[in-house]
């Protein structure tokens, strides 16, 4: 595994730490504020980019 792959898996497993604590939060419901969604949509495009590019690095 290169280096840039490990870094996109743990970056990838600290942005799912952050929708984690977003849920745990607002549980039991997760009915999330306007603020809340921006944040979590900016950190699911986080997310989206590192998985991108473990699929960058692994798979292609």
């Amino acid at each position: 595994m290169s280096r840039r792959a490990a870094e996109a898996v743990f970056q990838g497993l600290f942005l799912l730490c952050e929708i984690r604590g977003m849920l745990r939060e607002t549980a039991p419901l997760h009915s999330l504020s306007t603020e809340q969604k921006v944040k979590t949509t900016k950190t699911l495009e986080k997310l989206e980019k590192q998985i991108s590019i473990l699929k960058e690095e692994l798979v292609s």
